[in-house]
This record gives structure tokens, sequence and C-alpha cells, in this order.
């Protein structure tokens, strides 16, 4: 079996902390591309027309190993491109990433609530990672995992790619010890503290998670840390990282977290939360759930190591340590 040539490195710097887009040139025994050129205007032009693929093409927007290309060469299947993408303009999340700890592998961030860990969909250059690319000077820095955007907490980066494969296979493995606190309202008839165990799916183009009957693919430990009135804190510790699962967790057991925007269905799913713009979002009234605690076994040294967050949620102030 013939081996694909490893990757050739970037040849166009990061922008804003985001990356350069690369494609490889296919292989398509149907198409009818002469040119690379062609090529690129049948992959992009019906999305920015070919117009402007023409432009970014004469000032030098993409570029290939060798250097800028006119869009004149030969078509070649496997040649690799890279360009960058214009940006939509992005409503800042006004509020910092503050940084727990770094060394020469890790970095700690405390990132948020309203700024997504990694750029994806609307959210590019507002988000946690560029953020701390440019802050640090960190080019290669990648988080390990990956928190909601509407949640609040740590997050572990890591600076080196060489490092990158253990710190990851740590949340894969689920060798990670993660607490996380939680505002919703109080309900003495919901018996606490409480394991809860199901099957959670999230499909494709729908923003809310679901449960379903079936094999369990999601645990959390729910418990009640005190009591203020009609509202609760509470202790969320999950044993699996479904998406959402903490949100759905709660909602379930009939006490979502506040300011929840999608359990149990506050607001229009569809544009609530990934989709909806920041510019539409109520920073005044952030999801109460916060990513409080790391623990985990250093996969390069073999020390135990553990982070506390230095956030605290606005229902809850002066709350005291779990």
């Amino acid at each position: 079996m013939r081996r694909r040539s490893p990757v050739p490195p970037a040849p166009l710097p990061q922008r804003d902390g985001i990356d350069p887009v690369r494609i490889r040139l296919p292989a398509d025994p149907d198409a009818a591309w002469g040119t690379v050129g062609e090529h690129l205007v049948a992959r992009f032009g019906g999305a920015i027309g070919a117009g402007r693929v023409a432009q970014m093409l004469r000032t030098g927007r993409f570029v290939g190993v060798e250097g800028a290309l006119s869009g004149g060469e030969p078509y070649r299947a496997g040649r690799y491109v890279w360009f960058h993408r214009d940006f939509a303009p992005e409503v800042r999340v006004p509020f910092e990433v503050r940084i727990v700890h770094r060394d020469e592998r890790i970095v700690i961030a405390d990132k948020p609530h309203f700024l997504a860990t990694t750029p994806r969909g609307q959210h590019i250059t507002e988000t946690a990672l560029a953020r701390l690319r440019r802050e640090l000077g960190l080019p290669a820095l990648q988080p390990a995992h990956r928190l909601d955007r509407l949640t609040a907490g740590l997050v572990l980066c890591v600076v080196r790619p060489e490092d990158r494969g253990a710190y990851q296979g740590l949340f894969g493995g689920r060798r990670v010890r993660k607490e996380y606190e939680a505002v919703a309202r109080y309900d003495e008839g919901v018996a606490l503290p409480v394991t809860v165990r199901g099957r959670i799916v999230k499909e494709r183009g729908v923003q809310a998670a679901r449960e379903v009957p079936g094999a369990v693919n999601a645990e959390s430990r729910i418990e009640l840390v005190e009591r203020r009135g009609g509202l609760g804190r509470y202790r969320l510790l999950p044993a699996t990282g479904r998406t959402h699962q903490l949100r759905v967790h709660m909602n379930g057991l009939g006490l979502p977290i506040l300011h929840d925007p999608l359990y149990p269905g506050g607001r229009d799913a569809a544009g609530a939360e990934e989709a909806g713009g920041a510019a539409a979002e109520d920073f005044g009234a952030p999801l109460q759930l916060l990513a409080r605690s790391l623990a985990f076994r250093d996969p390069v040294d073999g020390r135990e190591r553990r982070f506390e967050s230095g956030l605290r949620l606005a229902a809850w102030p002066e709350a005291a340590d779990c």
C-alpha cells in the first residue's frame, strides 16, 4: 500500500491567530481542470464568486509550497494549496481570557462565558484559541479539549505539537477529574446527590442535544452544595464528556441551569447558541455553569496536577469553596 507523503508546513503565517486554510487538489477522473485556477473557480466560485477567486489569484492570496500561485499552473492531483479566508466582522466578547498556569508544555486558561474555545462557524477571531495565540505569542498552541461557548472555566492548551497527543489522550481516555459548578433553581422534591446515567445524542444541524433510549453513553454525579432561597449551588462531576451533557442532565432532573438558552427550550434552538451572533446576546445574563477544576496525572512527568478556576458565577456572589 502506497503511503501518502507528509504534509508540508504551511508557507503562510497565521493571521489574527488563525491558521491558513489548506486544501489538497483531488484526483477526479471525471473533472476537466486544466489549471489550478480552473479548479479553484469550480471549488469556491459558487460561494464567493468567480471574480473574487480571480482577484485572490491576482493578488497572490493562494499559495503553494513553491510560492504564490497565478492560477495558470497545470493541474496536478495531490498538490497542496493554502490561503486565508476573509474574516467577517465579529462583535468582541467583552471579557478577558485569564491565565491560571503556564509552563513550557501547557497553558491553563480561564475562558469567559460567550467565547468559543476554537474557531468554528461565525466565531473565528473572537475565540479563546485565537486570543491566546496572539497575546502569548504561541502560534502552535492547541486546546487538548473543548469547552462549550456559553460555559466559563478551565481549558487546557498544549504549547508544543509533540506533546499534543499525550494531553489529548488524557481527555479521550477519561483520565481527567473534572468538577463543574452550576446555579439552578432549588427543588426539595429532587433527591440529591444522584448519579444520572443515560444516552445523549446530538444531531447535526440541531443545537440542542437530547436524551434517547439506548446504551448508556453519558454519566454525571449531581450534588447540592448549598441553598439560598429559591436557588441552589450545585457541584457537577461528569464521568463522560458528551456535548451539553451537564445541561441535559440538569434539565432532565427538572433543574435547568440558570440562563440556559436551550434547555428547556427557552429560545429558538436553531439560533440561540452556536449559530447566533454575539451582537444579539445578553452579556449580562451568562449561563451559570463553570468548569471549576481539572486534576490529572501529567502524562509527561508523572506529577499529580490540579488547577482551579479563579472565576465565580455571577448569580452566586462570594460563593464559598466547595
